[in-house]
């Protein structure tokens, strides 16, 4: 599989606008070469680079195995959503405390549906995803002190 957006590519800057403080919108995100066999896919956002460890940013499940991208800031309808590191469901855009950090974007192909609730843990998320995955895809956004445009 692969997995890019048109708003940033592999390893680049992702723009001000998908951050927290520039409005937090969740990037357009687009896939190809999903497995034939695939049942549901599920996408994951973390932040290894935290201070206190991975961050979970999104968490996205019961995607649809038809679907190939997501418009900027929105989904599907029927897709759930994971709850993230700030404590709410949905998109938390990148808001490192200090210097740049990697957002790392994992697109999971799976072999079943995944009938966790809405407002799952990441927890939550890998116990039902483990064993199930095809294929994984990556994209990684960097954003921070460096990267971050004047405004």
């Amino acid at each position: 599989m692969k997995l890019t957006s048109r708003a940033f590519s592999d390893g680049e800057k992702i723009p001000d606008r998908y951050s927290r403080q520039g409005g937090n919108n969740s990037p357009p995100l687009v896939w190809t070469q999903v497995p034939a066999n695939t049942k549901n896919l599920a996408l994951t956002v973390d932040d290894p680079d935290a201070p206190s460890g991975v961050f979970v940013h999104w968490l996205v499940y019961g995607i649809p195995p038809d679907t190939r991208e997501f418009d900027e800031g929105s989904l599907p309808s029927g897709v759930r959503q994971g709850r993230n590191g700030f404590g709410a469901i949905g998109y938390g855009g990148p808001q490192p405390p200090s210097g740049t950090h990697r957002y790392f974007f994992h697109l999971y192909a799976l072999d079943q549906e995944i009938t966790v609730a809405s407002g799952a843990s990441r927890e939550d998320l890998d116990r039902a995803m483990r064993g199930h995955i095809l294929e994984e895809a990556e994209l990684m956004g960097q954003y921070g002190e460096r990267t971050q445009s004047a405004r």
